[in-house]
């Protein structure tokens, strides 16, 4: 049935462009059914399509539909104004004397339309340059600077070049702004980007180290205490007057500034230069809506004790988190908060509320029904451009993104894949970095992979009070004991997106940070799930087991905060080898839950795959993004 109402709606927008291949915006169906059923609530034309959803073989839909071609028709010309077009074209040319939000509906359905049906299509030509809705790669380039300034952390700062890079493939001028410490990590990316013909730069700010006390190379908010992390954000704050005088410089002048939400900052910057802004969230929209929830209901002020579970309301799941897990973002308490920090706090979701809209590095078809609810509660401007990650097309930045030595990276990517390549389809475990996880959580962790009797891979670098570790690896010859079947990997670099992608692996047994998880995501790799941090990873559990059902969860007692890593062991007190093993099986054994569980994210994959291409809704909110921009630009300039 529902292959049936999308089919129709397709065919409304094709029947006087001739044959349905002839579509080219597809993707708009799902905007478009979204804009009738709850926007506009068109009875007819949901009668009209009810008509024909309720057959149920294709001969007796196409009846159907031959029969209602008429009304269907009659419905076009009502709703675009009359017959012979002239009201549609008084609209359209009517359409820059409207609010902004009240037109971006309206566009996006324009943008379906006007390649598919004559009628449209001929309206459409006569007003292309007034009203500027046609999606970027329709139009002639335009005098666009878009500015990127992401934050100054690996996994913060991956995902806003990657857009910066695909923005720039859009014949717009683009400039990333950073720390010369960071820009090192991806100028060999940029450099290939501009040979291929963006353009594209980096400019550099120096970071206040020295003024707030941040020791050098501390330039990022995974710091280990919550002294040194209000000092970060003081520094943070303190670059706005370079950031300023580097904008005013700039040439073109920007059009619009895409900044990480940290540097809240840019939001004074942006008002006094009058440049439209916009936020990067680097988690998604399901964090979003839970955090926006919680704060606007306050229900854990309803239970006393941090072991109490809460219901999280307003969800279209039934999502329970205990209290003690809720990340410090959502709520006014925290066991190692400040009253500074919660001011930063506050500072953030003030340049939230305030921006023209924002990003995120995820897709449609993994959360819609949390993208659409999170629109609908806060009349937020959402963008979901990704999975980001899979723009690199070239092997270097898929394998290399942060690599400090190309020849390095590849010896090493061949000595993985060689190793992999010589066990079965899906019988490797992937076990990626933990941080802050005590020895002795990583040691239950080694005996339950060595208890599975299966391969896999281990990365070990940056681990919590590594000298434990080391100790305890050697006295127990755990090495010797698993080189069979096991890589340990302590200080090399790991191509964590190689490795995932590889068709040896068949689970990811990861903390879900949301970068990583978006890897295994776009592998198509079910996930064991150890959530550790109270940023976002026990929601990303929820998100993962609960909605999309493609991980398995290991519980914990509570989650860690900012300078609460000595109490780890007190959480994890349900992580034993036995439960690791169990964990692990439940992902890895064949039939039953197991495989639809596989199944499941295979499909998501595709998913994915498909949203950045020309016709996915990642790509299609990407010319909507740019389209919003310059129609605001239009707007500041009449």
């Amino acid at each position: 049935m529902i292959y049936y109402i999308v089919e129709i709606f397709v065919r409304v927008a094709s029947y006087n462009a001739g044959s349905y291949a002839s579509v080219k915006h597809k993707y708009c169906v799902m905007h478009l059914w979204r804009n009738f059923s709850k926007q506009w609530k068109d009875k007819e034309l949901r009668g009209l399509v009810w008509k024909c959803a309720q057959s149920t073989t294709e001969a007796e839909f196409k009846l159907s539909l031959e029969k209602e071609k008429l009304e269907f028709n009659k419905w076009i010309a009502n709703w675009v104004g009359d017959p012979d077009g002239t009201r549609f074209e008084d609209c359209l040319v009517g359409m820059r004397l409207l609010p902004l939000d009240t037109i971006t509906t309206y566009q996006r359905t324009i943008v379906m339309f006007h390649e598919s049906c004559n009628l449209f299509a001929f309206k459409l030509q006569f007003s292309r340059d007034t009203t500027q809705a046609l999606p970027m790669e329709t139009t002639p380039e335009r005098n666009l600077h878009f500015v990127f300034i992401p934050l100054m952390l690996s996994g913060c700062m991956r995902p806003l070049v990657d857009m910066a890079k695909l923005m720039a493939r859009r014949k717009v001028k683009v400039t990333i702004v950073t720390t010369a410490r960071y820009a090192v990590q991806f100028k060999a990316s940029i450099d290939r980007e501009i040979q291929s013909g963006s353009s594209i730069q980096i400019q550099l700010v120096t970071f206040p180290n020295a003024e707030v006390g941040v020791p050098e190379g501390f330039e990022n908010i995974q710091l280990p205490s919550i002294d040194l992390k209000e000092k970060l954000f003081t520094a943070l704050s303190m670059l706005q007057p370079q950031l300023e005088e580097l904008l005013k410089k700039l040439n073109p002048f920007p059009c619009c500034i895409i900044h990480d939400k940290h540097i809240f900052c840019v939001a004074d910057i942006a008002v006094k230069l009058k440049v439209p802004r916009i936020t990067y969230d680097r988690t998604n929209c399901f964090n979003l809506l839970c955090n926006h929830n919680l704060l606007t209901y306050k229900v854990y002020e309803t239970v006393s004790s941090d072991s109490d579970e809460i219901i999280i309301p307003g969800l279209p799941h039934r999502i329970e988190m205990r209290k003690c897990r809720l990340p410090t973002v959502s709520k006014p308490y925290s066991p190692n908060s400040s009253q500074k920090m919660d001011v930063v706090r506050e500072r953030i979701r003030g340049s939230e509320a305030e921006a023209y809209g924002i990003v995120v590095n995820s897709f449609e078809e993994f959360e819609a029904e949390y993208v659409e609810e999170y629109q609908r509660v806060t009349g937020h401007k959402v963008w979901c451009v990704g999975p980001l990650s899979l723009t690199n097309k070239d092997d270097w930045d898929k394998v290399g993104r942060v690599s400090k030595s190309p020849n390095a990276s590849e010896i090493e990517t061949n000595q993985y894949m060689k190793w992999l390549s010589s066990w079965p389809q899906s019988s490797v475990i992937y076990v990626g970095s933990f941080c802050p996880v005590e020895p002795k959580v990583l040691i239950e962790i080694g005996l339950g992979l060595e208890a599975t009797k299966r391969p896999f891979i281990w990365d070990l670098k940056g681990i919590y009070r590594r000298d434990e570790m080391e100790r305890w690896l050697s006295e127990e010859r755990f090495e010797v004991r698993v080189k069979d079947k096991g890589i340990l990997i302590r200080d090399n670099w790991l191509p964590q997106v190689s490795i995932l992608s590889h068709r040896a692996v068949g689970a990811f047994f990861t903390h879900a940070g949301w970068i990583s998880t978006l890897d295994a995501i776009c592998a198509g790799v079910p996930l064991v799930i150890l959530p550790v941090s109270a940023v976002e990873m026990f929601y990303n559990e929820k998100l993962l087991s609960q909605v999309a059902e493609i991980g398995v969860t290991m519980r914990t007692e509570i989650a860690i905060h900012c300078g609460g890593k000595d109490k780890y062991g007190e959480c994890v007190r349900e992580v034993k080898k036995d439960s690791v093993k169990e964990a692990i099986e439940k992902v890895m054994r064949k039939g039953g839950d197991h495989e639809k569980r596989r199944e499941k994210a295979k499909k998501y994959a595709d998913m994915a795959k498909k949203t950045i291409e020309e016709g996915g809704s990642s790509y299609h909110n990407m010319s909507m993004l740019i389209d919003d921009i310059v129609h605001a630009q239009s707007l500041n300039q009449s």
